[in-house]
């Protein structure tokens, strides 16, 4: 095929279409894709029959969840990803960016359990430069985390120390140390932590959470008898029972804020729970992002302090 023939059938494809293809590959389904790209379902399936008749080729069946891209689909996928990201890329250089024009709307990932620290925190920083951004939390999933930052769902996020995947960079945000939860005041010392009895909290459904490991090192061994999935729960277990919870500082302020336990000092060495700031590698010159990741590197969370570096993997 000749480069006139190319250049024509360039000419004659909407740019448009690629875009709406791209979306349509990363979401594989047709509805969400709309609400990315903000139109209708039925433009979104429009612009696929378009494509289709530029390429003689279906690009996507249906499935019972969605859509799943053809073998074709899947061959140009990379190309056509790299040239919007190009494009991209050259018309951002060419724009000034103006955070009060560009940005409307910011998308954070985190567990659950920051919210009550983090959010209150995020909104007056964030609001005090953009009073009209709209501002969502969505819970993190680590096994997603670069899918979802690639295909744009999530912006940055916000966790716990995790080995980073590759194209991902992350900066230290913040650290905080640990606290033991009690029903009443007592004076504790590693005996009498051995021999409570013990709630803990994981998202995992097995495994040795955060604290055992560091405990293990040291030779100690607690009887956990109750394992939960949120510390807000566990905290409420702690006012009806005997049993003692090990937890980051600032969230044992946070929900105990209401409750009526008292906070104990780790009677041993714990490290530190660290936070990091999460997003794509590929994404630390973009304007927006890089404006994003600078303003939440200066927030001030009570309760920890605030680190300043960066990493890229």
């Amino acid at each position: 095929m000749n480069s006139n023939h190319n250049s024509y059938a360039l000419a004659r494809l909407d740019l448009n279409l690629l875009q709406i293809f791209s979306v349509i590959y990363q979401e594989r389904n047709l509805t969400r894709a709309a609400e990315r790209l903000c139109i209708s379902p039925s433009a979104v399936s429009h612009a696929l029959r378009r494509m289709r008749g530029h390429l003689g080729d279906p690009l996507f069946t249906r499935e019972a969840q969605g859509v799943v891209p053809t073998p074709l689909a899947y061959r140009i996928w990379p190309d056509i990803q790299q040239g919007l990201c190009h494009l991209e890329r050259a018309i951002t250089r060419s724009e000034s960016f103006n955070p009060h024009r560009d940005i409307r709307r910011i998308t954070l990932a985190m567990p659950d359990e920051l919210e009550p620290v983090l959010l209150l925190r995020l909104q007056a920083l964030i609001h005090h430069q953009l009073p009209d951004v709209r501002i969502d939390s969505v819970r993190i999933n680590r096994s997603t985390l670069r899918s979802d930052l690639a295909a744009g769902r999530i912006d940055c996020a916000i966790d716990v120390t995790q080995p980073a995947a590759e194209g991902l960079a992350y900066a230290p945000l913040a650290q905080d140390d640990w606290v033991v939860v009690s029903r009443r005041p007592c004076v504790l010392d590693t005996s009498t932590y051995v021999q409570a009895k013990h709630v803990t909290v994981s998202s995992r459904r097995t495994g040795m959470v955060l604290e055992d490991f560091a405990l293990a090192q040291q030779g100690i061994e607690r009887q956990v008898m109750m394992r939960c999935q949120s510390y807000e729960a566990a905290s409420r277990l702690v006012t009806q029972s005997e049993l003692l919870l090990t937890m980051p500082r600032s969230l044992a302020l946070s929900i105990n804020s209401y409750l009526e336990n008292c906070l104990l000092e780790v009677p041993f060495w714990l490290p530190e729970v660290r936070l990091n700031l999460y997003w794509l590698s590929n994404r630390s010159t973009d304007p927006a992002n890089t404006w994003l990741r600078e303003l939440l590197l200066t927030m001030g969370i009570d309760g920890w302090s605030v680190r300043k570096s960066s990493h890229t993997v």
